[in-house]
């Protein structure tokens, strides 16, 4: 059995491969009567798409979306939207010299050992083009959310790139949108950007980078305790991004280094319900939501795409070295931001739809 579907009540399956005619999202579970446009969609697939700065791959793809079913008279019908997104700029013939060579850092080995064959056309599905119909689902998700839990709020930026961080103290949301970085520092994203050039054009060498995804608005109670955690599933969602190799909630790892009285976030009453002195617990407690913000970090390796040679294998086992032709990020951590923004779409609106369920939004009182 292959697994292409996530979500419980929200769910969406993805399809298609990097150099097919085309790739898309099936969701399923979206509450009926949503409003739902094309362009609504669109604006966060241009967030993500290909060739659109010198920093990301020069591939460049329109990433349009169509909307074949579920939608009726702008407004979603409660059946499955089909979403599809065409294909229009691939070279397949740049992969004409690894038809059978697997190449280091990337899933060619694996799928051959799983499979016994596999697309090599730009890594086919398990290239990051499938994020695209991530993305798609997530715009679904954002509208579904505005009509159920409007105060909702999901921004995602960079905040490390290679062993370059941003300054905590100089972070503002305003300047995110306003480099090729999706960073909220102005001065980290004016070196990071040098820095990438020199890594580009001199170095032919890529790197990895950190993603923070928050969600503010969330009301307390969202989640479920043991096995369908809000962290848990979480998790989840941004481990099944292609090149991510670690997740953080809230402290994250750091939550190892400080002792019981650091870590516990103190709680207040204050006048509009519980109030807490930090945040070290990322927003959940218990896999429950607290009211507070949501907080998620995740870590991208080096696109593994580099014209630098590599010492690798045929598919008969001989040795061979490897330089991976073709258009590539040299920093796919980039264009992973609207990619976690989706999937943190996605789950919250899951949540909200589970609870929704289970409790009628019923909740114990305090004070």
């Amino acid at each position: 059995m292959s697994i292409n579907s996530f979500g419980h009540l929200f769910r969406f399956t993805t399809w298609g491969e990097s150099h097919g005619p085309a790739l898309g999202a099936t969701v399923d579970g979206c509450p009926p009567g949503v409003r739902l446009e094309p362009a609504m969609i669109q604006q966060w697939m241009d967030k993500r798409r290909p060739g659109l700065n010198k920093n990301t791959t020069q591939r460049n793809e329109p990433d349009t979306v169509n909307i074949l079913s579920g939608v009726y008279e702008g407004k979603t019908t409660g059946t499955p939207i089909q979403l599809m997104i065409e294909n229009t700029d691939q070279r397949s013939k740049d992969y004409g010299d690894i038809l059978n060579t697997f190449r280091p850092g990337h899933a060619d080995i694996t799928y051959h050992q799983k499979y016994g064959l596999r697309d090599p056309r730009g890594g086919g599905r398990s290239s990051a083009r499938e994020t695209a119909s991530r993305v798609a689902a997530g715009g679904v998700a954002r509208e579904a959310i505005k009509a159920i839990a409007a105060n909702v709020q999901i921004k995602g930026y960079m905040t490390q790139m290679g062993t370059k961080k941003i300054d905590p103290a100089k972070v503002d949301w305003d300047q995110i949108d306003q480099n090729d970085f999706f960073c909220p520092d102005a001065e980290a994203a004016a070196e990071w950007n040098d820095y990438l050039a020199w890594l580009r054009k001199d170095d032919h060498n890529s790197v990895g980078a950190i993603i923070e995804v928050v969600a503010r608005g969330v009301p307390a109670g969202i989640g479920a305790p043991v096995y369908a955690k809000l962290d848990t599933d979480l998790s989840a969602a941004m481990m099944s991004i292609n090149a991510v190799k670690g997740v953080e909630i809230g402290e994250g790892m750091a939550a190892a280094a400080l002792t019981g009285r650091d870590n516990a976030d103190e709680i207040f009453m204050g006048s509009d319900g519980p109030e807490y002195s930090s945040n070290h617990a990322g927003g959940i407690l218990g896999g429950i939501s607290t009211g507070q913000d949501i907080v998620v970090r995740f870590a991208v390796k080096p696109t593994s795409s580099i014209l630098s040679p590599r010492k690798s294998i045929r598919m008969d086992g001989s040795p061979t070295e490897v330089v991976t032709k073709g258009r590539h990020d040299p920093c796919v951590g980039i264009r992973a931001v609207p990619v976690g923004e989706a999937m943190m779409a996605c789950v919250i609106l899951d949540h909200l739809l589970l609870d929704r369920g289970q409790t009628g939004g019923v909740r114990g009182s305090i004070g």
